[in-house]
């Protein structure tokens, strides 16, 4: 039996609904009904129970994707299924397709060990706050940063307090004496032992990160893997990524190589020297570096957070690892898993051209101003005319509000933000904050536009 689907709209909406449910030629069938109000993203779960008084036999009902309330309860009330759609309607028809359904984020294969860089000079109550921080960022192992020469004399009492708050935790120096004393607090594991230092491990439980004696050299961490593998210890291998232009294309190359050599060993990838040590985005650069980890099967990186530009690293170590995971999972591509990496561009920036945008403007008959954009620039709109720019002080002598602070407020708000939006490549939707993915540490906080505009200032 064919499903049957209820898709309640606005004025301003329905026209165009009628025309993206004809193109789509679904495999339901489908009654488009106009609940009495002009814009559709101002349409409650209230509103609803209190204006549709027929379900016109549908099996579902879509609702506008910004329509606000409890749809459960109301789902409830009229015994029938409701559900919010897409934000746009033009996104409407992904929203029946095969990339519709929701991914599941929650699992992941990489480890990520998130560095304290500077341990010796921090308290022991600063390094817990630090590494509760990192773990609301995606860590599970919080790695205590050394440094050369440096007096730690509180080393063991923070990992003690660590694992007494529930972290793993890791010890990570090149002297002998750190790992000893790290291994001995109590550390999960130890950054790093070469073949040379590979005597510590008969000397504390610590699980061992081994790294080449000698830079590059691979026959080094045989040696160091053969003797640990006679004693039955694990242990994880680093063989060690280098910065770019000072290694970095030979350092995958190795990486390469030593899983060719060994299949099945656990390794680790140092994703800091890439993402600190390069002035660009580090979304990207970690999109990239989880790739290399899925396509090579690395399970642990070392992540850092001390540059300011790469202050989200952690974060996006960790959204990646889980789309690649997921992409992998599908044998797909890791494309449409999800937008939070792409904080700069979007898929589909303009889901409207000039044509749709002005067919939209000559159906407005009040005086509430409507923000849209398209490849050809930002639009604002209502019953006088529509007004095209890329600045939006070339578009301010033609507003009218020099008399009216809140509204000119509001306007100027949206105005900036549509013009970023087109200018990267981004999705604009009048009224809400630009979405930056993970590269935002809170979400914007609601606020009441109605202080700065007058109702109906908005357009959906």
């Amino acid at each position: 039996m064919t499903e049957k689907i209820l898709f309640l709209t606005g004025k301003l909406a329905e026209k165009q609904l009628h025309q993206i449910l004809e193109k789509m030629q679904p495999e339901f069938d489908y009654h488009v009904h106009q609940l009495g109000i002009k814009v559709a993203a101002l349409m409650t779960a209230d509103m609803i129970g209190r204006r549709l008084k027929d379900t016109f036999g549908a099996d579902r009902i879509i609702v506008p994707g910004r329509c606000r309330g409890d749809l459960e309860r109301l789902s409830k009330d009229l015994n029938i299924p409701i559900e919010r759609g897409t934000d746009e309607l033009k996104d409407l028809p992904l929203f029946f397709g095969k990339q519709a359904h929701k991914i599941d984020l929650s699992h992941y294969k990489v480890k990520i060990f998130a560095e304290i860089v500077d341990a010796p000079n921090v308290s022991v109550e600063e390094v817990v706050e630090r590494a509760y921080y990192y773990k609301t960022q995606g860590a599970d192992v919080i790695d205590i940063g050394c440094l050369p020469e440096t007096p730690f004399p509180q080393m063991e009492e923070i990992i003690q307090t660590l694992k007494a708050e529930g972290f793993t935790v890791s010890i990570d120096s090149l002297d002998d004496d750190d790992l000893l004393r790290g291994g001995g607090a109590g550390a999960d594991y130890m950054l790093s032992l070469t073949d040379d230092s590979i005597w510590i491990a008969d000397e504390v439980a610590t699980t061992p990160i081994l790294i080449p004696a000698q830079h590059g050299d691979l026959n080094s961490l045989n040696k160091a893997i053969t003797t640990l593998q006679e004693k039955g210890r694990d242990f994880i291998v680093d063989p060690i990524l280098d910065p770019i232009h000072f290694g970095f294309t030979e350092s995958i190359v190795r990486y390469h190589q030593f899983r060719q050599q060994h299949p099945e060993i656990e390794m680790m990838l140092g994703v800091g020297n890439i993402t600190e040590l390069t002035h660009a985005d580090t979304a990207g650069m970690n999109a990239l570096l989880m790739g290399i980890c899925s396509e090579l099967n690395i399970n642990n990186i070392l992540a850092t957070q001390v540059s300011q530009h790469a202050c989200r690293a952690v974060k996006e170590a960790d959204l990646a690892r889980r789309i690649m995971f997921a992409a992998k999972e599908s044998n797909s591509l890791p494309k449409h898993v999800n937008s939070g990496l792409m904080s700069l561009h979007e898929t589909s920036p303009f889901p409207y051209q000039l044509a749709e945008v002005k067919e939209f403007a000559a159906q407005v008959r009040d005086p509430s101003y409507r923000i849209q954009t398209s490849p050809e620039g930002v639009h604002i709109y209502n019953r006088d005319g529509l007004h095209t720019a890329i600045d939006p002080f070339d578009l301010y002598p033609k507003l009218q509000v020099e008399n009216d602070g809140g509204h000119a407020f509001y306007l100027g708000v949206e105005l900036a933000r549509a013009q970023i939006a087109y200018q990267l490549g981004k999705r604009f939707n009048q009224d809400e904050a630009l979405l930056w993915g993970c590269a935002a540490e809170v979400e914007e906080t609601e606020v009441d536009l109605h202080t700065f505009k007058p109702a109906g200032s908005t357009f959906k």
